[in-house]
Order: structure tokens, then sequence, then C-alpha cells
């Protein structure tokens, strides 16, 4: 019997204690050793009973599984151990996908019926995959919340998870793009303030080349490999980019003609270098004054303060983006991540508490302190991690006047598309007319499905 019992606690079957008590039926029932078992039989399912009753009491949790991606998937898990102490009824399985991977793989999980419960999702996903059907409706859930309230963050970025006025998303950290310049070389121009509108933008940078080696150097990057300057661009002339529900590109219309044509006397006047072989290292070509204004999101922050040599640290700063009129700054695009529930999920109501816990300001803080993601709730920036840093500073500016790219699934081919045609007119090998009506001839092309599908529900 000893041995039994020894076989038992080693084997720990569990729910398979059953199965074990047949393997040894004859054992147990052999009139041999009826009499002499029949105590320690008792004694034996005893034992079974609370083993199974252990086994079953870990088998308890409820298990949700949450993907992350890049940076964020290798990191949440450091904020797990205050949600489990909190709800320690529910088991997080976290996987970490890799940014470049990301896409295909959530098509693959949603062709395979095999989507997680909880997921983190760059939100110009957030259109796809409603379009697929695959995100949980969540204004339910936001009827009976208290930690996350709409008027508790950005309201361009809040928009980013909003289709037909229905919430798909709820924003997890934020980015925008906005102006990186070098303050003593605007000093030497005659600026002691960064551009405010687009007039003293370019009056700016026509005296940044004017000053001694101007005619070697630039006063602005504008990278050709980048669409988000011509966007944002025509985000600012309120431009929608796309007509007609968004079936129809809009690129050649006025608003948008006037934002790119700006931009392009930049390179026309050689103020910003044509295509991009000539900046290899944009924080050397900084740091050498090849050019003084450069557009970029809140990583580079950490990254110019790496790069950049010391005598340099007090030389630069961050502005919001000028605009077009006297009302500033610019509006710039409201991007980031969201995290989202699939429809299909059976665990939505523990995948809702981690949802709520992760959009709490004290894990925003926290997040932001261990990855550089921005907090896409404002309360969190009042923390002196931000009030205390003059760099991002004018990022919470920013985030207050941003607006998203048109929510449609077919959104980053267009954008591609931008930056083809922008290559094209910098260079000067299509004029502004030429290379936007091109633009919109493509972008025509790849909206047909779009049309074809909305077509169907008319």
């Amino acid at each position: 019997m000893k041995s039994l019992v020894n076989e038992i606690i080693n084997r720990n079957p569990g729910p398979l204690w059953a199965t074990f008590i047949v393997r040894h039926f004859r054992v147990l029932t052999a009139p041999h050793k009826r009499a002499g078992l029949r105590a320690d039989l008792f004694l034996y399912l005893l034992l079974i009973s609370i083993i199974s009753a252990c086994q079953s009491s870990n088998n308890s949790k409820t298990v949700i599984k949450f993907w992350a991606m890049g940076a964020e998937g290798e990191h949440v898990q450091k904020l797990m151990p205050e949600f489990l102490r909190r709800y320690p009824d529910i088991e997080v399985k976290i996987q970490g996908i890799p940014w470049t991977a990301a896409h295909e793989k959530l098509l693959t999980a949603y062709a395979g019926n095999s989507l997680p419960d909880i997921c983190q999702l760059g939100n110009t996903w957030i259109p796809e995959f409603h379009l697929l059907n695959a995100l949980e409706n969540l204004d339910a859930w936001l009827a009976s919340a208290t930690t996350i309230q709409r008027e508790n963050y950005f309201p361009g970025i809040w928009e980013t998870n909003v289709i037909d006025s229905a919430v798909f998303g709820i924003p997890w950290y934020v980015d925008t793009r906005l102006l990186f310049y070098r303050k003593d070389i605007l000093a030497k121009a005659g600026y002691d303030h960064p551009p405010r509108t687009w007039d003293e933008w370019y009056e700016v940078s026509k005296k940044i080349k004017q000053m001694p080696g101007g005619k070697e150097n630039y006063a602005v990057l504008l990278p050709t490999n980048e669409w988000t300057p011509f966007i944002i661009a025509g985000l600012q002339t309120g431009s929608s980019l796309l007509k007609e529900e968004n079936r129809y590109g809009d690129f050649s219309g006025d608003k948008f003609t006037a934002a790119f044509a700006f931009l392009m006397k930049f390179y026309r006047d050689k103020l910003a270098p044509v295509g991009i072989t000539q900046v290899t290292n944009i924080y050397q070509g900084l740091a050498e004054g090849f050019f003084a204004m450069y557009i970029t999101g809140p990583w580079n922050i950490g990254e110019f303060q790496r790069r950049l040599p010391a005598a340099l640290q007090d030389k630069w700063m961050t502005a919001p983006m000028p605009g077009p009129g006297a009302n500033t700054p610019g509006v710039s695009l409201a991007g980031g991540s969201s995290l989202v529930m699939f429809k299909k999920s059976t665990k939505k109501v523990e995948a809702w508490k981690l949802i709520e816990y992760l959009s709490e300001a004290p894990q925003q803080l926290a997040f932001y302190k261990i990855t550089g993601d921005l907090p896409a709730v404002r309360v969190a920036w009042n923390d002196t991690a931000f009030t205390n840093n003059v760099y991002i500073q004018a990022f919470y500016q920013q985030l207050e006047h941003v607006v998203p790219t048109p929510m449609i699934p077919e959104w980053e081919q267009i954008a591609m598309k931008v930056q083809q045609y922008a290559e094209a007119a910098s260079g000067e090998h299509m004029s502004v007319a030429e290379a936007l009506q091109a633009l919109d001839r493509e972008v025509d092309l790849i909206l047909e499905k779009r049309r074809w599908m909305l077509a169907q529900t008319q």
C-alpha cells in the first residue's frame, strides 16, 4: 500500500485518479488482501480526493491569451505581478510578436480561428480587423467602465479607435510627429523661437541657407522615404486625402495640392536635400549642421540624447508642428497602439479587466519608464517624468492637435504610393500636378475592391 501511495504522490494524477484506481483494481480487490487493505484503502481514496481537489484548484484559473508586439511584448510582463495580485483567479499568457511578423500572424490566426483574447493593435490596423468582423464592439463595456472614460484621452487619438460611431479599441500608448531643431542655428538666422507658421518655417529656412556655409548645407531634412511630412501637411490644409466616403483619392484636390506644393518649394530652393542618399546618419547630419530641422517622433528624444555630442545637448529642442495659418500648432498624425478584444473570445470579462488595468495612470506611467512609450491617458502626464522633461512637453501640446488618417484597411498601401510620388516630384521628374494626378489614379485602383464592397451594401 505504501508503494501505491508513493506512486500517487510522485505522479500527482489529479483528475486521472480514476484511471489509476482501475490500473490497480486487481491489487485492491484481491481476496487475500481485502481485510488487510480496508483501512489503507480508505486512506488511499482520501489521499486521492485531496490531491484531486488540489489539482482542480490549480486548474480553476481562467487563462487569457494576450499578444503584444515588439518591445511592448517583451516588457509588458513586468506589469503583471500587481494584476495577478488583484486577480489571483486569472492567468495571463503573453506572447511577444515582432512587428515585422505581426500582421501576417494575426491574419493567419483569424483564418484559423485562433486569435487571442486581447491584443495590441496598431491603430491603423483597426479598420482592417473591423472589416473582418473580428473585433469586439466595446461600447457596452465602456458604459459600465470606471477606469476608462473618453474624456481622459487625447481626442484625436481616441478617434483612431472609432468606426461608425462605435469604439473598437482603447488607446494604450500614443505617438505623433513634430519638429526637432537646432536652437543655435535658428538663433544665428535671427529666430529665438521655432517656426510657428508655414511662412516662418520657409523664411527661417531661407535665412539658414544664406548663412556662411549654407550652400553646402540645408535647412530641413524631408526624406522622401517617409510619407508622414506630406500627409501631415495635407491634413493641416484640411484635406480629407480621400473623397466620396473614402472611395477615391483626393490628392489632386486643391487642399492637398497646396500642401504638397509648399513642401516641394523646399526641394526646389535647395532648402532640403533631394532623395535619401545625401544623409546616411541623421544624428551626424544634425550635429554637423548639414540640416537644422527634422520631423520625427518621440523615440528620437532618447536617440538624440545618446548620439549627439555633449556640447550640443543644450542646443537642440522640440516644437509642435508649424501650421499654414496663424493658429498654432498645426495638426499632426494621431499614432500609437490600442488594446482590443476579439469578438470570438470566451473570456471577455477577464480580458476587459486586463485592459482596464493597463489603462490606469500608474500602469501607463510605469510602462513609459520601461519602454519610453508615451501614455495615452492624460493624467499620467502630470508626473515629473514629463513636467521636468523639456523635450517631451511639446509632444503633449502636439497630441492635443492630432487627427487620424483615413480609417480604411488600404491606408498603408496608399501611404507607400504617397512616398513614391513625393520622390518623383522632389526630383522634378514630374510636376506637382502630374504627380498628384498619377497618385490619385493609383489610389483609385487600390480602392477598387472597397468601392465594390460598398456597392453591395446599398
